[in-house]
């Protein structure tokens, strides 16, 4: 909020360079804003009571927009990568899976690990399980399980995120 927005009868008021000015009516507060040709803008509107700072509305938002800019740059999205694979898989070809999972989670993403039944090979769900398990076995040194192996619908899935 700032100058005329401002409703409140008492504000704890802040000059431009920083000075407490102490507690005053949100009008004597608006006068002092105006003789300095600057705005007044609520800053804490949850303290009591309210605290105001007599400043340049423009170059406060612009600062503001400046800090949260830079807040997202600092900010690392991680993505869920997914390997696919099948409860007929050779050694080799889980091998080359393995690898490919060592590389997105050395790259700070968690990695989705799923187990896709097709068919017949939906009666034999429970000896497959080992296939997921040996997965997250090799790959333990540089990941952990977040989320266990589990069954929905005709996949079966676990999550595996890097080790802290």
């Amino acid at each position: 909020m700032i100058n005329e927005q401002i409703r409140d009868k008492e504000v704890r008021l802040i000059s431009a360079d920083g000075e407490q000015l102490g507690i005053m009516s949100s009008r004597d507060a608006m006068k002092l804003a105006q003789e300095a040709e600057l705005d007044l803008v609520k800053i804490a509107p949850g303290a009591k009571p309210p605290v105001c700072k007599i400043i340049d509305y423009g170059k406060y938002k612009y600062e503001q927009t400046r800090k949260e800019k830079e807040a997202k740059k600092k900010q690392k999205t991680v993505e869920i990568k997914e390997v696919r694979l099948s409860p007929n898989i050779d050694t080799n070809d889980l091998n080359t899976k393995v690898n490919n999972a060592k590389k997105f989670i050395s790259k700070g993403n968690k990695v989705k690990v799923t187990l896709r039944f097709r068919g017949r090979e939906m009666a034999h769900v429970q000896q497959s399980k080992h296939i997921l398990d040996d997965f997250a076995k090799q790959l333990e040194d540089v990941a952990t399980v977040e989320k266990a192996a589990k069954l929905e619908g005709r996949n079966m899935s676990m999550v595996l995120a890097e080790k802290r």
